[in-house]
């Protein structure tokens, strides 16, 4: 888990390192556009990105979009922070991909608990996507049959339609993964001697 503070002004991100210092997660600063993208594109835990929406040469609604471009996965949440805070600008940031949107300037509680919110939900992302990705490699490792199979009592073959019965490994091998190999148990062995089986 990792909170990134990206803002050109080193008072700002003084103040927001010291509000999310009680997060209890590793904290970075940078302070340019190329350094946060740096991050972002090379992250490999999920990232709660607290954002200044204006640094030099960088604009921080292009940079959501650019973003959110990029691979869904570690999580990032993205929290941008402007004195910009008329409503086209607020929804210019959340239109680019951003998450939440704090004002300048910001009362530490609440950045504090934006950031915790952010976390819960990469958090609760990481999770999902990671049993998504265990179930879908269960479903690749299993073939399940359903139903009743109507077999026969004494040689086993198993009823395909009304006219055509097949045999057990036959039937298995087309409607499973299995694989069979032949052998006589312990038990057959005195009768296959014998020649009775």
């Amino acid at each position: 888990m990792h909170i990134v503070i990206a803002d050109d002004d080193p008072i700002a991100r003084t103040l927001a390192d010291h509000a999310l210092t009680p997060c209890g997660v590793t904290i970075s600063q940078v302070d340019n556009g190329d350094a946060v993208w740096r991050i972002v594109k090379e992250r490999t835990v999920p990232t709660v990105l607290i954002l200044d929406r204006m640094m030099p040469g960088f604009d921080g609604v292009e940079f959501c979009a650019r973003a959110r471009a990029l691979p869904a996965f570690p999580p990032l949440y993205i929290l941008m922070v402007t004195s910009a805070g008329e409503t086209a600008d607020v929804t210019a940031g959340l239109d680019a991909g951003a998450d939440d949107y704090v004002v300048k300037p910001f009362k530490p509680a609440e950045l504090r608990a934006r950031a915790q919110v952010g976390l819960r939900i990469v958090t609760l992302q990481e999770s999902v996507a990671r049993r998504v990705e265990e179930l879908e490699q269960a479903l690749a490792n299993v073939k399940q049959l359903r139903g009743l199979l109507p077999m026969c009592a004494y040689c086993k073959k198993i009823r395909v339609d009304d006219k055509y019965w097949q045999q057990l490994e036959g039937y298995l091998s087309d409607h499973t993964d299995a694989e069979f190999s032949h052998g006589i148990c312990p038990a057959c062995f005195p009768a296959a001697l014998e020649g009775r089986i």
